[in-house]
């Protein structure tokens, strides 16, 4: 799904002529209604039949790409991508950030209020003994993960989405949310886990020299009454406030492509 942009080189003068970035924007669910609301954003034909609406998302140059798990059953564990267990989180999390390499990333979890649109300031980690039980095998996140590893107990990670943007955004676009911010998120179960690893993704590919760049991430809570029509209204208006906000950190590249001599070329991962 990356869009690839040949370019060529001359010289390479420092570290930071290698710095990049895709143009794939990572959206992740869990729990109804945040799963069906980022369902437009599924390139899975199983799970998004009526096709992918993310490609270059309203020509603004971004691919959107979602993944959620399925709850057939009721709440719960659910099926399929990042399933509501830590294992299985932390297990997709790490093989679809290798694909995706994404420049910005929100993920969603369902909250216990009523149409929230709730903008998590940060997430704070825990030891592996206070966080709360999921749902089946290992009930803990375990010190044999990768996150558990990297961050000690008490680490607390800060969301770099433009977060006072979107309040104002959604509250004046889509009336039935009711859009706000947190200064953190201290929970002990899945939505704050996974919020971790968005923010622990910015925090090791935030430098402009990366190679795959992170301009932005964070977490949203999601209402539990929200209708998955309205979730989808405030995903998109939250989209295009986080597009200007990425917009206005890496511009679309244009005169750093030079030609070689001979007209050697190579591929590089870009936003066109």
């Amino acid at each position: 799904m990356f869009r690839t942009t040949c370019v060529a080189l001359i010289a390479v003068a420092s570290s930071s002529a290698l710095a990049d970035y895709t143009n794939n924007i990572l959206l992740t669910g869990y729990w109804p209604p945040t799963n069906g609301m980022l369902r437009p954003f599924s390139s899975s034909s199983t799970q998004n039949p009526d096709g992918w609406v993310g490609g270059n998302w309203e020509s603004r140059g971004y691919d959107v790409m979602s993944y959620f798990p399925e709850f057939p059953g009721g709440l719960g564990q659910g099926e399929g991508d990042f399933e509501v267990d830590y294992q299985d989180t932390s297990a997709d999390w790490e093989r679809i950030l290798a694909e995706v390499r994404p420049v910005a990333i929100i993920t969603f979890s369902r909250a216990n209020t009523s149409n929230g649109w709730e903008l998590e300031g940060g997430n704070r980690m825990y030891a592996t003994s206070q966080w709360s039980n999921d749902y089946s095998g290992e009930l803990k996140p375990g010190g044999d993960l990768p996150i558990m590893q990297a961050l000690a107990p008490g680490t607390e990670l800060f969301s770099s989405l433009p977060i006072d943007e979107i309040i104002a955004d959604v509250s004046d676009q889509v009336p039935q949310a009711d859009p706000f911010a947190t200064v953190i998120d201290n929970g002990r179960f899945l939505s704050n886990y996974i919020g971790l690893h968005g923010n622990w993704y910015h925090s090791m590919h935030s430098d402009p020299s990366d190679l795959y760049r992170n301009v932005a991430a964070g977490h949203i809570h999601v209402g539990q009454g929200m209708s998955e029509s309205v979730g989808t209204m405030a995903t998109e208006v939250t989209l295009r406030a986080l597009i200007d906000h990425v917009n206005s950190i890496v511009p679309a590249p244009s005169g750093a492509a030079v030609l070689l001599a001979g007209g050697l070329a190579f591929s590089r991962r870009t936003r066109p």
